[in-house]
């Protein structure tokens, strides 16, 4: 059976490991975020640019291999004018204003979006904030260790408190740099998150403006993906009709 000293070593020993195993989640997800939120940016300017560059919204809405947050978003509300457009008796799911139900699809696949790029964020949290409370627990046991030892031994030597109390220094140590990490990472991707989120609401504001002045939200719908039958007159920069 292990004595007080051994028991006490070993509480000391697991409360580092876990530290290492936190440090090891942290620096994961630092790079996993990292990525995620670099491509999404990426991909969001990269369909914006397409996006704003086609001579008109239906034109705009047949944009192929582009993929993103913004695409994303673009195309829920494109499908959800053709599903409008393809149900001749409405149900409950599509029962409301035209410019209503393309709102709520931009809004839920806004929120998908934000879901997506926030999944991560509270494990970066809760390591940020509990781990100095297990390098101090560990410190504690550590100090318990180092007083076990000169009450079995009846001294209180170097020889007798250095070992216990080195390990108590180092799980302080630990403890505050694996949370520095993880709390500057929270802090800015909750950031990132912010401005794409707040990105994304521009855009679908500038979709619904566009779609309205298109006629694609209103009580006489046209046929997205039909370029042929539109008049040459509708054929406008989307950039100058979502600034007008």
């Amino acid at each position: 059976m292990f004595d007080i000293a051994e028991s006490n070593s070993l509480i000391v020993d697991g409360v580092l490991y876990a530290l290492i195993a936190f440090s090891v989640v942290t620096w994961t997800l630092l790079l996993v975020k990292g990525y995620q939120h670099w491509r999404a940016a990426s991909q969001t300017k990269r369909y914006k640019k397409a996006f704003w560059s086609a001579p008109n919204i239906i034109a705009a809405s047949e944009i192929q291999d582009v993929d993103g947050p913004a695409a994303r978003v673009a195309q829920a509300g494109f499908n959800t004018l053709r599903d409008i457009d393809s149900h001749a008796s409405h149900d409950l799911e599509h029962t409301g204003d035209r410019q209503d139900l393309l709102e709520r699809s931009l809004r839920q696949q806004i929120l998908k979006e934000r879901r997506s790029l926030d999944s991560g964020l509270a494990v970066l949290a809760s390591i940020g904030s509990t781990s100095p409370f297990v390098g101090l627990f560990g410190t504690v046991w550590g100090i318990m260790n180092a007083l076990t030892n000169i009450g079995a031994l009846g001294s209180a030597s170097l020889e007798v408190v250095a070992g216990p109390i080195g390990e108590a220094l180092v799980a302080t140590g630990l403890g505050i740099a694996v949370a520095v990490p993880a709390v500057l990472a929270f802090n800015f991707f909750t950031r990132r998150l912010k401005l794409i989120n707040g990105d994304l609401d521009d855009f679908a504001a500038d979709l619904i403006r566009l779609s309205r002045k298109a006629n694609f939200a209103g009580s006489k719908p046209v046929e997205l993906g039909s370029t042929r039958q539109e008049s040459s007159s509708s054929v406008v920069n989307l950039k100058n009709e979502a600034v007008a």
